[in-house]
């Protein structure tokens, strides 16, 4: 008889988890591939595995946890083409993912924490504070949920447009928090999604996106595989940046260089620079002759995002005038730059702002980013922690 441990999500294990987990209840080795073939269908309840042996699924369903999120909003814009996701957990925790279709793309924006700790001013999801952190298995699920809607045509009911594709083909790590301050979940999840014989995603449709934890670029560097490295840069200038980016106190810009140059040889893969452009804050010329001047050491591709207005942010976009005078002033400066038309703009667009309006229609508050300062230390260290266990879109 097995001995008796606590049940698992099974989308937190990773394939020699799986197999030491069906090996441990007495079954061969070629059960935990199909096992996982029914995860990688968005399939974990044991009971709808058919080509398992009846005992066996009984069995597993006693070992396996689901931590299903519950679709409790959903927000469509650009005529279908966008579906923000407001997912919750069984522990209440709510977090957002944000399915984007192309003619030949799907690409979901996925969210690693619960929040965010790291005191952007002028980040809406900054703004609800820090709360948890998320697991390997519901990172995991988020891009599970999209790809089994993608392959049924259906999304909450609602029909997908047509020739949208029929899976995922790309996930960028850009959604609620910061990923490499959840570094070893960020790095479990990514060879969950590479896995050739799992979701099989290439690591080039893969990117991870950050504001700066060095350490963590580093680690990200040796994982081994050639996933994109978005750096949100959002200032070129040391004083700009303390104030937008506070992490930048902690690893200043000539820090950041020297990692984000390491990875590009290690990894040999072209690392791009976000850029949220906000109205009369780092639209300056100072600011674009700044940025092309990195951009060119990095031999980085630029985009330039204009600002979602935010409830309760003092920050604007900037004008359209000053929008095409930035970009065009980095371009002439030798500079591949690119100008995102945030997706989701009519669907409570800012990164959080749909985890604010459902909390405030249920009559809740969101925390207040307090104590972010204390915080920004904490993950910068925690991102070089040891490991235990080409997107270009932008989802607002």
């Amino acid at each position: 008889m097995p001995a008796q441990t606590a049940p698992v999500d099974p989308y937190a294990l990773t394939r020699e988890g799986l197999e030491e987990l069906v090996a441990e209840l007495g079954e061969p080795r070629y059960r935990a591939d199909q096992v996982h073939g029914w995860l990688v269908r968005g399939v974990d309840d044991p009971d709808e595995m058919t080509d398992l042996p009846k005992e066996f699924r009984a069995t597993l369903g006693e070992r396996f946890a689901p931590a299903r999120p519950e679709l409790v909003a959903h927000q469509v814009a650009d005529d279908g083409h966008t579906h923000k996701l407001l997912l919750r957990f069984p522990d209440g925790e709510a977090i957002e993912t944000v399915l984007m279709l192309y003619p030949r793309r799907a690409t979901v924006c996925i969210s690693t924490q619960a929040g965010c700790a790291l005191g952007c001013p002028f980040c809406a999801t900054g703004q609800a504070g820090f709360r948890r952190q998320l697991t390997a298995g519901e990172v995991v699920r988020q891009v599970v949920v999209a790809d089994a809607a993608l392959r049924s045509g259906v999304i909450d009911e609602q029909a997908l447009p047509d020739g949208a594709p029929d899976h995922v083909t790309n996930v960028v790590y850009m959604g609620m928090g910061e990923p490499l301050a959840n570094l070893p979940v960020t790095l479990a999840s990514v060879r969950w999604l590479h896995d050739p014989e799992g979701f099989n995603l290439s690591a080039r449709s893969i990117t991870v996106s950050t504001v700066g934890l060095v350490p963590g670029i580093r680690r990200l560097a040796e994982l081994g595989l050639p996933v994109t490295l978005a750096v949100s840069l959002h200032a070129a200038t040391d004083d700009l940046r303390d104030e937008l980016v506070p992490i930048n106190v902690t690893h200043p810009l000539a820090e950041l260089e020297e990692a984000v140059r390491d990875y590009r040889r290690t990894t040999n893969r072209r690392v791009s620079i976000e850029w949220c452009l906000i109205g009369d804050v780092n639209d300056d010329d100072r600011q674009a002759d700044a940025l092309a001047r990195i951009a060119r050491r990095l031999r980085a591709h630029v985009n330039i995002i204009p600002m979602n207005p935010t409830p309760g942010v003092r920050w604007k976009e900037p004008s359209a005038t000053r929008t095409r005078a930035f970009v065009e002033r980095v371009g002439n400066r030798g500079v591949e730059v690119t100008l995102r038309d945030t997706r989701g703009r009519d669907a409570d667009a800012a990164c959080g702002q749909l985890l604010a309006s459902y909390t405030l229609g249920a009559g809740t508050r969101l925390p207040a980013a307090v104590g972010a300062a204390d915080r920004v230390t904490e993950f910068a260290a925690a991102s070089g922690s040891t490991e235990s266990t080409e997107g270009d879109e932008v989802a607002g």
